[in-house]
């Protein structure tokens, strides 16, 4: 990611922004089974979009979410990651990182999902960094964007997560 183009985000206007429903979505998690987000209605859910299994960055996303698991549990939260990724990388990832919550795969027609929510760049072939928190009727309610370079933590989550249920 040498070239400038790699390091700039998307417009902002092109990300879903909070008040807007989440468009519904089917992707695989496995060659045989699939996840639409319409089956996690009734309960928060955290999409997290990232660039790519096994890349420094996305490795320390990814496995402090599946540390702190718990806490979004605790929020009644689901936590779904997608990235363009096929579904053998993602079994793979997920096996190497002993996750406990869903990859899904955007990876054909790559990045249709992420597409949808403003978050695929089209000069790389992959997704931006970007954090989608969902309220129990699939209305988005935080999302952030973070540098491809930088881990965007998960304390925005979790502060979204809390407000829902106050």
């Amino acid at each position: 990611m040498s070239n400038v183009a790699s390091q700039q985000s998307p417009p902002s206007s092109s990300v879903l922004k909070p008040g807007t429903a989440a468009p519904d979505f089917t992707l695989h998690t496995t060659p045989d089974k699939s996840i639409s987000l319409s089956q996690f209605r009734g309960k928060p859910t955290i999409l997290a979009f990232y660039p790519a299994d096994f890349s420094p960055v996305c490795g320390d996303q990814i496995t402090l979410y599946n540390e702190i698991l718990p806490e979004f549990q605790r929020l009644n939260a689901e936590l779904l990651g997608i990235s363009v990724d096929g579904v053998w990388s993602h079994l793979a990832f997920s096996k190497d990182r002993n996750l406990h919550f869903p990859l899904l795969s955007d990876f054909e027609p790559k990045g249709a999902v992420a597409k949808r929510y403003g978050v695929y760049r089209q000069e790389d072939g992959f997704t931006e960094r970007a954090l989608f928190v969902l309220d129990s009727n699939g209305i988005i309610r935080w999302s952030y964007v973070s540098p491809i370079g930088v881990n965007p933590g998960a304390e925005g989550i979790l502060k979204a997560l809390e407000s829902l249920s106050k």
